[in-house]
């Protein structure tokens, strides 16, 4: 009997009939999608590109495009010019550090108003030279960004973390208000953050509260997702005890659930305040304060050395802080 089960035995086919119609149809689906986005016309102008750096090509739109883009941020604006009699209360006694004067003498056609005629005249304009000024105003910017991330990241948790509570189905016994706080959560998911700003800039004006506001919110629907989530995955046996001698919710979470969560809970709020810093930049390009609305300005009116030092100075700090974060997740963790 043994024999004969071994005999009939034969090692399963990795793959049948319905696997291989499933990847005729990803297949089919793939190529129709991509006809419609112009995958084929993308792969060709990057080939192009890395042709041309290679000297097998003479000329690529990709190549020029983005080395046109590139040589235009370069050299970097680091001073700040202007001009002295459009400074409200400037005072010459006490100049900004390491800041100087700079005279500019140029002619300039003005009406004699005795002879009617157009007469050139020289004329002298003073400016305040700050060799580092702009570098300040970068930073001032870039950290006006990180505060708008901060905060948006606690209002994510004020408001990601009640909804969490609501939508367990291990804390709220009502399916009517699980209900309602899972469609909140999505909701906040759903919308993204650029979008959420433009409707707030337009309630709140033109400032950091429309981006504290449209960063909290769409954290608060992934805050809230995966609070509620982990909250629901928990070991019960430990719940079940306390609920055995009488413990209410808020108790069974504290002693039953939190302990479980909470390493996951610090994972996800270290991940939001990190993308928040990255987002706060994007935001801000609508009028929601920060780094960003500085970089629209400076690129609507063409001065690309000025997007230069923004650009690197986002970079820097990305930079610090996914060094400081990863050190601080292996802290708490």
């Amino acid at each position: 009997m043994t024999a004969q089960a071994h005999s009939r035995w034969s090692y399963p086919r990795p793959y049948g009939s319905g696997t291989i119609l499933a990847l005729i149809g990803a297949a089919l689906l793939l190529w129709y999608t991509g006809q419609r986005v112009e995958i084929g016309r993308m792969v060709m102008m990057t080939t192009q590109a890395v042709a041309v750096q290679f000297g097998l090509a003479e000329r690529s739109q990709v190549a020029d495009g983005l080395g046109n883009a590139i040589g235009q941020l370069v050299p970097i604006q680091l001073s700040e010019r202007q001009e002295v009699s459009r400074i409200e209360g400037f005072d010459p006694t006490d100049l900004p550090f390491l800041s100087h004067f700079e005279v500019v003498e140029r002619r300039a056609e003005t009406i004699n108003p005795q002879t009617m005629r157009m007469e050139s005249r020289p004329v002298r304009t003073t400016y305040l030279v700050q060799p580092l000024g702009y570098v300040w105003l970068v930073a001032a910017k870039m950290l006006e960004t990180l505060e708008i991330a901060l905060w948006g990241t606690i209002v994510a948790i004020l408001i990601g973390f009640p909804l969490a509570l609501l939508s367990a189905r291990n804390m709220m016994r009502f399916a009517a208000i699980r209900m309602m706080a899972r469609g909140i959560i999505g909701f906040c998911r759903a919308i993204p953050e650029l979008v959420s700003a433009l409707f707030l800039v337009i309630a709140y004006g033109f400032g950091p509260i429309a981006g504290i506001l449209a960063l909290g919110l769409y954290g608060a629907g992934f805050l809230g997702k995966f609070y509620a989530d982990d909250a629901e995955n928990a070991d019960p046996r430990p719940q079940e005890a306390l609920t055995a001698i009488g413990a209410g919710k808020m108790l069974m979470w504290r002693y039953a659930i939190l302990p479980q969560v909470l390493p996951q809970y610090i994972a996800y709020t270290l991940y939001i305040l990190d993308r928040n810093v990255r987002m706060a930049t994007v935001i801000g390009l609508v009028g929601a304060g920060g780094i960003g609305q500085e970089l629209k300005g400076r690129y609507d009116m063409y001065e690309y050395g000025h997007v230069g030092t923004i650009l690197i100075a986002i970079f820097i700090v990305v930079l610090l802080l996914d060094r400081s974060a990863g050190r601080l997740r292996k802290s708490l963790l």
